[in-house]
């Protein structure tokens, strides 16, 4: 079921990632080391992709890089929204993989990329068949951002709410189809040799019949989507995670595994670094280990 595993998500945005306790990545690299071993160990040939990064930074590379992570990941991930926050345009895509590639010397996948209707749904609709056009010859794998509409009554994971205005709601617009499962413009120009990135939420059954449903009608073959190490520690969750994994057999699945529990953070959030990152790699062991 598992085709590869995603360490972590956005490792160098503040909204998943709280760098100020851990300001040089030292306990970052320490984690995501230590889970590449125990899936090797586990899985020898799973390809490790280093969790997506956001925004799209060298540098940043670098930093993991000096603390010994170039041996352990096989694939660099990058994300990426130009037309609705990235201060770069879309026509610069090729030219964003080509940099991380050159410096990372991995291959680089982008593992998500999407155009909010916000505005319009034609302005979606361009970006999904230029992005198409601009990736498909540079990244071996391209993974839209998303299927569905992000519920309306949920929250988006972001720091930037209270700044952001308008730009806030983008976030709810970014699928081919509404929350209600009503296809969008954009649907009639998807491209199903790209990948679908969907969350699908803790429980909800609904939600992953309607997702299977609409990947086969589409002819879709690669999903990412998580497995929460935060959601492993709620009573029966891995109950949870054999239905989803089950009924997601049929594709290939890039898993990300990430968010910290809150009672293993040494804040009680998402984002922080944990207490014990060895926690971590054993997660990690496990899912591999239960569905590799």
């Amino acid at each position: 079921m598992l085709d590869a595993v995603m360490l972590w998500n956005e490792p160098n945005n503040l909204s998943h990632w709280d760098r100020e306790q851990d300001p040089d990545w030292c306990t970052f690299a320490h984690m995501v080391i230590g889970a590449c071993q125990a899936i090797a160990a586990e899985r020898p040939g799973l390809t490790r992709v280093l969790g997506g990064i956001s925004p799209i930074d060298p540098e940043f590379i670098r930093t993991l890089y000096l603390h010994g992570m170039q041996r352990h990941i096989d694939v660099v991930a990058i994300h990426g929204f130009p037309l609705d926050w990235n201060l770069w345009q879309l026509n610069e895509w090729p030219d964003q993989v080509r940099k991380v590639e050159a410096f990372s010397r991995k291959p680089v996948w982008v593992t998500e990329v999407g155009a909010s209707s916000f505005g319009s749904e034609e302005v979606q609709e361009f970006g999904l068949r230029r992005t198409a056009e601009l990736l498909r010859s540079v990244a071996p794998r391209v993974y839209w951002y998303s299927l569905f509409d992000l519920p309306s009554a949920a929250i988006a994971v972001t720091r930037h709410k209270e700044s952001e205005g308008s730009s806030y709601y983008r976030h709810f617009y970014h699928g081919l189809l509404t929350e209600d499962g009503l296809p969008k413009q954009a649907l009639a120009s998807f491209d199903p040799d790209l990948g679908i990135c969907q969350w699908i939420q803790y429980e909800d059954r609904e939600g992953l019949r309607r997702t299977v449903e609409w990947l086969r009608r589409l002819g879709v073959k690669r999903l990412r989507t998580g497995i929460s190490w935060a959601d492993s520690h709620i009573p029966g969750a891995w109950e949870w995670f054999d239905t989803m994994m089950e009924a997601l057999e049929e594709f290939e699945v890039l898993a990300t595994l990430c968010f910290t529990p809150p009672s293993r953070g040494r804040k009680p959030n998402h984002a922080s670094p944990p207490v014990k990152p060895e926690e971590y790699w054993y997660f990690a062991q496990q899912v591999v280990r239960r569905y590799g």
